[in-house]
């Protein structure tokens, strides 16, 4: 990691992103997502610093259409100018299509989004591709007690007026923990190309999460 930071320190960003989520299901093909996230730097400006970059909070409605496809509406509020007064605050509609198959013990999955990013001064209209899978680190089914492993690869376009497009790719992975029937934990981290076709900056995100189930 320090040769990292030592050849790309000019355009690398790094982030701690802890998050509480909990899932609620209404029936067996209607639920709902609340997640709570705090994003700070731990490296920004070519030097390792702790602060906070926003909190962020987020709502998501999930519809079942088949055992392996289903439908979402999301929204989100991001407060960003309470630490960065320079920065606008963020309202962040998605809509959402997901699918998943299984393959012996491994869960493939495709997502299709898109985001709707509104700010004061500019509406940013944003298409996202995510390709994930997961899978028990002991045996064919996770139990109880067993951990997991998620990856995840994710391509960007986000359009805008009087801006040109930008291209992004996410590399992601986690290891989780089935502590519970209603409870779960992750941490991991996020590699992130931003704006790769102008100039390309280098983003780290280390995270962790809580999952309830309720």
């Amino acid at each position: 990691m320090t040769g990292f930071l030592s050849f790309a320190q000019e355009n690398f960003t790094g982030y701690l992103e802890p998050s509480v989520a909990i899932n609620y299901k209404v029936k067996a093909t209607y639920s709902h997502n609340f997640t709570f996230s705090n994003r700070s730097y731990f490296f920004n400006n070519e030097a390792y610093q702790l602060k906070t970059r926003q909190i962020d909070i987020a709502h998501f409605s999930d519809l079942k259409i088949k055992s392996n496809q289903s439908i979402a509406l999301g929204v989100q509020y991001r407060f960003r100018d309470n630490f960065e007064p320079d920065r606008e605050n963020e309202l962040r509609l998605t809509q959402q299509y997901n699918s998943t198959f299984k393959s012996r013990n491994i869960r493939f999955g495709h997502r299709l989004r898109s985001e709707q990013r509104i700010q004061t001064s500019l509406t940013t209209h944003r298409f996202r591709y995510r390709f994930a899978l997961d899978f028990p680190l002991q045996g064919e089914n996770l139990d109880m007690g067993e951990t997991y492993l998620v990856g995840s690869t994710e391509s960007l376009l986000s359009v805008a007026k009087a801006t040109r497009p930008s291209f992004d790719q996410r590399i992601t992975t986690h290891i989780g923990y089935f502590l519970s029937a209603s409870i779960k934990i992750q941490a991991g981290m996020e590699y992130r190309l931003e704006n790769y076709n102008q100039e390309t900056e280098r983003v780290l995100f280390v995270t962790s999460s809580l999952i309830l189930a309720l």
